[in-house]
């Protein structure tokens, strides 16, 4: 059985907003470097049963991609506390994406939410 779950339009937000920590993977099918990434992956959530691993399929989900900005898969995006803390794309080797959930696992997020609040203070008095 997979550890991952699909994540829709349908099912996106819900999961965001229930999960404190969730992981997803945008690949295609066709993608090969995705193929490549998806056992990696899996392992990482079988690894880590506390967290949410997700994965959008951008082919079945164009919308979601677009959201997010998605120009390269596989692209690993790290939402905690409904606060994208990591994105990047390629595919990950296995001690690369321990050490990213790690470091992600690690995160004040208190300190994050205020590093937002001063960006976007500061953005909003630029206009």
């Amino acid at each position: 059985m997979s550890s991952t779950v699909e994540l829709t339009k349908e099912n996106f937000d819900q999961t965001v907003t229930d999960n404190e920590f969730v992981l997803i993977d945008f690949w295609a099918a066709w993608c090969g470097p995705c193929r490549q990434f998806a056992p990696v992956y899996e392992k990482a959530a079988e690894d880590n049963p506390d967290l949410v691993f997700g994965k959008v399929d951008t082919e079945a989900q164009p919308e979601l991609a677009a959201a997010f900005g998605i120009q390269s898969i596989p692209t690993l995006m790290i939402v905690r506390d409904q606060v994208a803390i990591f994105a990047q794309p390629g595919a990950l080797p296995e001690a690369a994406l321990t050490d990213v959930i790690g470091q992600a696992r690690k995160l004040d997020m208190d300190e994050v939410r205020k590093q937002i609040a001063a960006q976007q203070a500061e953005s909003g008095s630029a206009e």
